[in-house]
């Protein structure tokens, strides 16, 4: 049967939501199931959570799909997580362009394999002219190394010191031209940032929950974006 969860009229929502979708293997161990099963039914899960933040009027949405960290995983888990990828890629991305969401990528793509570094781009051709819900995927992401490989290409640009400010710096980080993160989102029953957008949830709203992402859905939605709402975002200042 078909989950019902009608949007929730809620009064102050998010421009920009970052998700830490964890969970995926300690799901599939819970069950008996092969780890990579995990990551197969938390990839599916995307396409279903991205949809129903597009029916909020959500207009940014960042997933965590591959940390720079995760290369160090069994090479069976990593290849079997760049194959399900790919495929949920070339399946569920032209049912998202109809509904004009816009795929971008954040991370280092030179480093994927060259068949998924394809699938990738392919997307992000398919929809570039897209209007609607920005969908980026941080696939081989990892916080420390976006601000390192800004401050290499600072360098490179000859950028003088006393010219470098904070604008200056967003505009060469992965997700130059994007807003920063209003509500963040981990699942799992972690406390953590795992290395994900450190420069860009400064003033970020945390919602954390111990539901594994695979069982993540609608309704969970619901309550992340309801506890964001009752949030008073001071940024420093009094209110």
């Amino acid at each position: 049967m078909k989950e019902a969860s009608p949007v929730k009229k809620i009064a102050h929502l998010p421009v920009h939501v970052a998700i830490v979708p964890d969970g995926n293997g300690r799901w599939a161990e819970r069950r008996g199931l092969p780890r990579l099963m995990g990551h197969r039914a938390g990839v599916k899960n995307m396409r279903t959570i991205i949809e129903y933040l597009n029916d909020y009027g959500i207009k940014y949405v960042t997933l965590y799909g591959f940390s720079s960290e995760n290369w160090a995983r069994p090479k069976d888990e990593v290849d079997g997580l760049f194959q399900i990828l790919k495929e949920r890629i070339e399946q569920d991305v032209p049912k998202l362009h109809k509904k004009g969401v816009r795929v971008r990528h954040l991370g280092r793509l030179h480093e994927l394999p060259d068949w998924l570094q394809k699938s990738v781009r392919e997307a992000m051709a398919l929809t570039e002219q897209n209007t609607g819900l920005v969908l980026n995927l941080a696939f081989n992401y990892g916080g420390k190394l976006e601000i390192v490989d800004a401050v290499r290409r600072i360098i490179a640009d000859g950028v003088p010191p006393d010219k470098v400010d904070e604008k200056l710096f967003s505009n060469y980080l992965y997700t130059a031209g994007l807003p920063d993160v209003d509500l963040l989102i981990r699942t799992g029953d972690e406390l953590r940032l795992s290395n994900f957008l450190i420069w860009q949830t400064a003033y970020s709203e945390y919602y954390f929950t111990d539901v594994l992402w695979p069982d993540f859905n609608k309704k969970d939605i619901d309550k992340a974006l309801i506890a964001y709402s009752h949030r008073e975002r001071r940024f420093g200042a009094l209110l």
